[in-house]
């Protein structure tokens, strides 16, 4: 267990008595080597560290993109030498499927290896909404346990990744652009759970542009927000860059019930990276443990 210090205390009901525990939220997004883009990823080790920090759970969403990139030599760079492979000559590149079979395999050795720790399966399913008979065919789908929804991508002069992007576009223009594309994702009856990383471009927001500005795009986020919440989905604290808070607030506002955590983790060191702070800011926003601890939080939710 890390020192409490960086942990964020809750408590919950358990055994008919109430316990204050100090812990981190599960880490509901986590990549190994089952993702084409996780060269470092390993998900014995992921299990290890989440084991060390005290976590109740983790779940390895591994990518199941199908969207054919227009792609540059920087992403190729991080590719294993058996996916850069499928980059074509006129650059586009055709991602490999998820191996489910190996996978679920891997998934079975690090339970048992890992018997306090609960490991829960899943997928992250990129662009789903432009995918829905690829999707639909994905095999063993609907026995997930977490499936999460993302947008990495938009469809420009041939699908290009949002990271590659700010060279050529406006920064305002890129983010009601790919706030846009969410909003279609989050409309559509694409089978997700939870959407991914919905401040996926501030990752790569320049720093000449100054601090980013969630307040400047509040319509849009709000759009989505409202019709996540319509749609009964979750929305995940992403870790990967600090979630402005006001986004998390705005979700409470929209009736949004449920709030998952992610690493977004592609090596085992960034596990639950920075959770604390996210707990204790969705706390500040109204969202708690309902309980449970291996369960979503919740709005209102009591302790």
């Amino acid at each position: 267990m890390v020192d409490v210090l960086e942990n964020t205390p809750y408590s919950w009901r358990g055994g008919g008595a109430e316990r204050a525990c100090w812990v981190l939220p599960p880490d509901g997004h986590v990549h190994t080597e089952w993702s084409w883009d996780a060269v470092s990823g390993s998900m014995e080790q992921s299990c290890a560290r989440a084991a060390a920090l005290g976590l109740p759970s983790i779940a390895f969403t591994e990518h199941a993109d199908f969207t054919r990139w227009v792609i540059g030599p920087q992403l190729q760079a991080q590719m294993r030498p058996v996916n850069a492979g499928h980059v074509g000559p006129d650059g586009i590149w055709n991602p490999p499927p998820l191996d489910t079979t190996a996978y679920l395999a891997c998934v079975a050795r690090c339970r048992e290896q890992f018997p306090g720790l609960r490991i829960l399966t899943g997928m992250e399913l990129g662009e789903p909404h432009w995918h829905e008979a690829q999707v639909k065919a994905l095999p063993g789908i609907g026995e997930f346990d977490r499936l999460l929804g993302s947008v990495h991508t938009l469809a420009l002069d041939g699908p290009r990744l949002v990271d590659h992007l700010f060279a050529s576009m406006e920064l305002g223009e890129l983010m009601r652009a790919y706030l846009a594309e969410v909003l279609r994702l989050v409309d559509s009856p694409a089978p997700f759970a939870v959407l991914a990383h919905i401040d996926y471009p501030v990752r790569y927001w320049p720093a000449a542009a100054g601090p980013f500005d969630a307040g400047v795009f509040e319509e849009e986020y709000r759009a989505v927000l409202t019709a996540l919440a319509r749609s009964g989905r979750a929305l995940e604290v992403n870790t990967s860059v600090p979630l402005p808070a006001p986004i998390v607030s705005w979700w409470y506002e929209a009736g949004g019930d449920a709030l998952t955590f992610g690493s977004d983790a592609h090596r085992p060191s960034s596990v639950a990276r920075d959770f604390a702070k996210a707990a204790a800011m969705a706390e500040a926003a109204g969202f708690r443990s309902a309980g449970d601890l291996h369960d979503l939080w919740r709005r209102n939710a009591v302790s």
